[in-house]
């Protein structure tokens, strides 16, 4: 059985960080193409950032130099490292596998 569960979520102020973790189970992150999308209320699903089987990474222009995804193989989870938050940020984070796993999310709010 597969399951991702994400952590890390919570409230801070406009500008700081937070560091979003993924644990995965039944999976090999490291195997597949990890992802976190997010999904504001009233606003559809968005990819955040990706990173492929081979390492390598992309991300929306929203979040670029600002939002950093990683993987520890070893622990088998993925990790989205958020900087320079904004209000616009606020969302619902899932994490999501290749083979069409998610998450069951996890909330950020950034207050202004």
């Amino acid at each position: 059985q597969v399951q991702l569960v994400e952590s890390g979520g919570g409230l801070v102020q406009a500008g700081g960080s937070l560091r979003l973790s993924c644990a995965a189970s039944g999976i090999t992150v490291r195997m597949n193409a990890m992802s976190w999308n997010r999904q504001a209320p009233g606003n559809e699903r968005e990819l955040v950032a990706r990173i492929t089987s081979g390492g390598i990474t992309n991300y929306s222009d929203s979040v670029k130099g600002r939002f950093t995804i990683s993987r520890d193989n070893a622990k088998n989870l993925v990790y989205l490292q958020m900087g320079s938050l904004k209000p616009e940020d606020t969302a619902v984070y899932y994490c999501q596998a290749s083979a069409g796993y998610w998450g069951q999310g996890t909330q950020v709010t950034v207050s202004s």
